[in-house]
């Protein structure tokens, strides 16, 4: 009797508990919550990506308005800056400014500055042209934002989708096995929770990373209308001294 029960122990001390590391919970998991981890992680690497790179991107844009802004009103000639830039502009700001000169010099050349109506013309012309001009520009800094927004919206479904498969699969072994016991649906719900965790953790980022971008992205808009009607009074002034 006493031996039997020190067989019972030693064999139930023998068997090894489940392992529940990420990366062994991955290889245990079915294909389909596999695709579902692979899909989220993916997701998380690309959404950090984006955040860094429009980060940096952005610190610097509003480095390089800093350098153009502090030409613009150093009393320079419209004309002097706009030689020295050339057909580059090197930021979105000088993009808005090239653009309008380019507009300028174009009435000029063919002599339409000059009288009211020619210059209510030239007028619109270059508030159109800069507001086109930043929009593009604009189109261009916020590219790649939808995937971030996109992903933290759906991250937490698509990681939902994989715990619950995971669930179905571990009533599907309880079904076989006719066994309630824990150790038979640990593994396999501990598998599907790990798809909710990826969701969230590809989620999170995506949304808080989002929210800031998007305050950073519309005060630097601002700055760009707000240079752009700054830049039209000057135009317009010039246009008037003309008449």
């Amino acid at each position: 009797m006493e031996g039997s029960v020190i067989d019972a122990v030693t064999l139930g001390g023998s068997v090894a508990a489940p392992d529940f590391s990420m990366m062994s919970l991955f290889w245990r998991a079915d294909w389909i919550v596999k695709s579902v981890i692979i899909l989220l992680l993916l997701a998380s690497v690309w959404c950090w990506a984006i955040i860094f790179e429009k980060l940096t991107s952005l610190k610097k844009l509003n480095k390089q308005a800093d350098v153009f802004e502090k030409s613009f009103w150093s009393g320079q000639s419209l004309d002097a800056i706009f030689d020295s830039m050339g057909n580059q502009p090197k930021d979105p700001m000088g993009a808005v400014f090239i653009s309008a000169m380019r507009e300028w010099r174009r009435a000029a050349e063919k002599g339409s500055v000059g009288t009211v109506l020619a210059n209510t013309s030239l007028s619109e012309r270059i508030e159109r042209v800069m507001h086109i001009t930043v929009a593009r520009e604009m189109d261009r800094v916020e590219r790649y934002m939808t995937f971030l927004a996109s992903t933290g919206s759906t991250a937490p479904f698509v990681g939902l989708f994989g715990t619950v498969w995971g669930i179905m699969n571990s009533f599907q072994s309880i079904a076989v096995s006719k066994n309630t016991s824990l150790a038979v649906v640990a593994p396999g719900i501990a598998e599907a929770l790990f798809a909710t965790a990826l969701g969230l953790l590809a989620a999170i980022p995506a949304v808080l990373a989002y929210n800031k971008i998007s305050r950073d992205l519309e005060r630097y808009t601002s700055r760009l209308d707000g240079f752009a009607v700054e830049f039209s009074a000057i135009l317009s002034r010039q246009m008037e001294d003309k008449v």
